[in-house]
């Protein structure tokens, strides 16, 4: 008698989500033999302090009889999802030299992208030897076992700004930041993120303060690529960028724009109600979905329920916290 084809496809993909639940409880002692050095997701995944994380994603789903066809795809594709391995390329390709009245130094164009898969959506940052130089002796104080085989250009009395100089340090740079990128413990430190990342969100929040709210958005929108490639296991760290931006969407009445952003914030709240911004951002975004014609009812229920459990208090609004971040 011939079987169901729509049977005998969802026992073959039970069978196949079976093995993989099985391979992860392999021992690490037999793992560590055969896995490269670079970081595979699925490995981060029992490592990562990030608990909160780990247990709120879809990913965490486990594969039973009960689950439909759909289902058991959704997770397959999560867990291919999840142990991708995931490499960060740096790239130094180009430097130019800044003067201002008594100072002279050279800024090193830095290009960031993810491999294994197209990424055009690169980050490109440019940093001067002084920056550098902060982020190691930083790094030293907080991880002095890990960086005590780790050179760093040292500085010359002559010659900084020569062309032969100045290309050696583009390559010194850049093994550099590779090699930092290969530690896990550095690569998820915040001095080694903040490296990357701050100074453009200084100058985003700056503009924001300013109400120059186009420029803040552009400098976002590019920063925010690189803090979701910077910070998988630690989604909710991006959760104020992401509000500024529903901000600046807001402020230049992009109500689609803001709805967007926002509830990409909101998936990565939905398990940390206490978090400051989560209350904020609600507020925000029940208007916001009304005005779209969108589901706004339950995001009033939400809000409804976190007053009945939570004492009446005030609270920020999201644009008084935003401008409230990076302040020097």
């Amino acid at each position: 008698m011939d079987q169901d084809p729509h049977c005998t496809a969802e026992t073959e993909l039970l069978q196949a989500v079976s093995r993989i639940t099985t391979s992860s409880t392999t021992s690490p002692s037999d793992e560590e033999g055969n896995q490269p050095k670079a970081e595979i997701s699925c490995q981060v995944r029992q490592e990562n302090p990030e608990k909160d994380y780990m247990q709120d994603s879809s990913a965490t789903l486990s594969p039973n009889s009960s689950m439909t066809t759909k289902e058991l795809q959704e997770y397959w594709k999560n867990e291919k999802r999840q142990c991708k391995q995931i490499k960060l390329l740096f790239e130094i390709p180009s430097t130019r030299i800044v003067e201002h009245h008594l100072s002279k130094y050279v800024m090193y164009k830095i290009i960031i992208l993810q491999t294994g898969s197209f990424d055009s959506n690169k980050s490109v940052i440019e940093r001067r030897y002084s920056d550098f130089e902060k982020l190691h002796r930083n790094l030293l104080e907080e991880f002095s076992e890990e960086m005590e085989d780790v050179t760093f250009p040292k500085k010359t009395l002559t010659g900084n700004f020569t062309e032969e100089i100045i290309n050696e340090r583009k390559l010194a740079f850049k093994d550099y930041l590779r090699l930092l990128y290969s530690m896990k413990y550095i690569r998820r430190s915040k001095k080694f993120i903040d490296f990357l990342t701050r100074p453009e969100l200084q100058e985003a929040y700056g503009c924001l303060r300013g109400g120059q709210y186009t420029k803040a958005l552009e400098i976002l929108l590019e920063v925010i690529g690189l803090q979701e490639r910077l910070m998988r296991g630690n989604p909710v760290a991006i959760v104020p960028t992401l509000c500024a931006i529903v901000v600046c969407h807001k402020d230049l009445e992009n109500p689609a724009g803001a709805f967007e952003y926002g509830e990409k914030a909101l998936s990565r709240l939905h398990a940390h109600a206490s978090h400051r911004y989560y209350i904020p951002l609600l507020e925000t975004m029940i208007p916001l979905a009304y005005e779209l014609g969108k589901d706004f009812l339950s995001l009033q229920e939400k809000l409804e329920e976190w007053k009945t459990k939570k004492d009446p208090i005030r609270v920020s609004t999201l644009k008084e916290l935003a401008v409230r971040e990076y302040v020097r």
